[in-house]
């Protein structure tokens, strides 16, 4: 049973428990169009709610991991073991009040951030946990996953701007030049695996790696992949945006309160989106072995955090770059490495390696 049969199920005990108590004047409501509205709304949701459980699960996570890297606790006071410090901190920042600063282009300030956080969530939608977890998979799932993604730098120096905060727009216009210097290096190092899956799909790119993970022939497009996208998610060492010692709080400075929390969860969200492509793209998606045992989703979920936690890794052990080493290695680093893994990956084609 895959995630639409799930929740058409759900819905399905639901309106045979209410049936009865529905008057004929609203029976349009149960036909199967209404159903079909209903399931796909009840995916969104669910999808959107296990996203939710993850990213309170990655903060934790970080929280406590880069504590014992740095010797020192993290959180442990509030729930067990600190799961529901996050909790705690979401609720403070949701019951914080709102100030809108002087001099900004209110409609801009507005717009702006409800679509950095909807283009971020619209991501979900395209992204699997198994052959049987999935909202939607599309031949071009891989691409439009990156036309969304790429989206967001445009919105976050447009609310950089209306800010009416000279360190809000030098760290929009740092978004803008991470954009423009890594995007390129980062769909080419995808190049290679599109190459020797012969798919933009990916379930079809996740079957696939049955019987080697992309990883061994294109070491280094995930080299160049995972640099690309910790600069897309803007994480340590490419957090210039919202580089605190130089720039308050970099473009987000003039947001507060519910606000500044969704940003927030929107950028471990996307965190989490990058990891979930480097495991459909390098580390065999949701395969594994003793699959009758450990369903896939648990295979998917844990390589991600694996991944994960090699990010925050990164945070505790390398430096803030600055802003003309950013631009210098993805110009004149990864671009010429880029092309380079695609020589390699045609090769494994050609000579059937692959």
């Amino acid at each position: 049973m895959d995630l639409y049969e799930f929740i058409e199920y759900l819905i399905t005990m639901v309106i045979g428990w209410v049936d009865q108590w529905v008057p004929s004047q609203v029976e349009f409501l149960i036909t199967d169009t209404a159903i079909h509205a209903y399931v796909v709304l009840g995916m969104a949701a669910f999808i959107l709610v296990i996203a939710l459980l993850n990213v309170v699960m990655m903060i934790w996570v970080e929280r406590k991991f880069i504590a014992r890297l740095m010797d020192r606790r993290g959180p442990t006071e509030v729930g067990f073991a600190g799961l529901l410090q996050n909790v705690a901190d979401g609720l403070k920042l949701f019951l914080k009040e709102i100030i809108h600063p002087k001099g900004i282009d209110r409609f801009v300030y507005f717009i702006s951030i409800v679509l950095y956080i909807g283009s971020s969530v619209t991501v979900l939608a395209l992204v699997p946990m198994s052959d049987r977890f999935f909202m939607a998979d599309v031949e071009g799932g891989i691409f439009m996953i990156f036309a969304i993604f790429t989206l967001a730098p445009f919105f976050i120096f447009t609310a950089a701007w209306s800010q009416n905060n000279k360190y809000s727009l030098i760290g929009g216009m740092r978004s803008a030049a991470q954009m423009i210097s890594y995007e390129i290096p980062l769909m080419l190092s995808v190049v290679g695996v599109i190459l020797m899956a012969g798919s933009l799909s990916i379930s079809t790119i996740v079957h696939a790696q049955q019987s080697i993970w992309f990883i061994i022939p294109s070491f280094l497009g995930f080299f160049i992949f995972i640099i690309g996208m910790l600069a897309e998610v803007e994480r340590t060492p490419f957090d210039l945006p919202e580089a605190e010692a130089e720039l308050v709080e970099g473009w987000t400075t003039e947001f507060g309160g519910i606000r500044f929390g969704l940003i927030m969860f929107v950028s471990y969200l996307r965190g989490y989106v990058g990891c979930a492509l480097a495991v459909f793209l390098f580390f065999g998606g949701w395969n594994g072995v003793f699959l009758e045992y450990i369903p896939p989703e648990v295979w998917f979920l844990g390589k991600v955090y694996i991944l994960f936690m090699i990010w925050v890794w990164l945070r505790a052990s390398v430096p803030r770059i600055r802003i003309d080493q950013l631009l210098e290695i993805g110009w004149k680093r990864l671009l010429p490495l880029a092309f380079v893994n695609i020589v390699i990956a045609v090769i494994f084609f050609e000579m059937g390696w692959i």
